[in-house]
């Protein structure tokens, strides 16, 4: 079973943000949260998009792989907070604002199903055959 991992660092968005749009793959098949991120409308998305094709490659080239990516799955994905920028804006009577400008660190896994549990996961059950009868 392979698992492997992709890191991208100092992405200029806030971790809650991108933590958002992670929770929507976590768990899923590869090509299912590909799909997903594809048409979430969070500037974001484009950029974990990145970083989950960049696992997908990184599982491919370990020692082990099965060579299918159907078996691939989202196994774990977090969003860390990376450094602030401060930045001062002006304010009314010659006040000034800080403005925070955050980062953050984007890491997603992935992970190879066993063989076996894609068979149980792809096969009817004996309540369904009975079914369909």
């Amino acid at each position: 079973m392979v698992h492997s991992q992709a890191t991208s660092k100092y992405i200029r968005t806030s971790a809650q943000k991108a933590g958002l749009v992670l929770d929507l793959i976590r768990g899923k098949e590869v090509n299912a949260a590909l799909a997903t991120l594809q048409f979430t409308r969070k500037m974001i998305a484009k950029d974990i998009e990145k970083v989950l094709r960049s696992a997908i490659a990184n599982a491919q080239q370990k020692d082990g792989y099965g060579g299918d990516v159907e078996r691939l799955f989202v196994s774990a994905c977090f969003a860390d907070q990376g450094p602030s920028m401060k930045r001062v804006r002006p304010a009314p009577m010659g006040r000034a604002f800080r403005v925070v400008k955050r980062t953050a660190h984007l890491t997603v896994a992935v992970a190879e199903r066993p063989a076996k549990a894609m068979r149980a996961a792809t096969e009817p059950t004996a309540r369904a055959k009975k079914k369909a009868e």
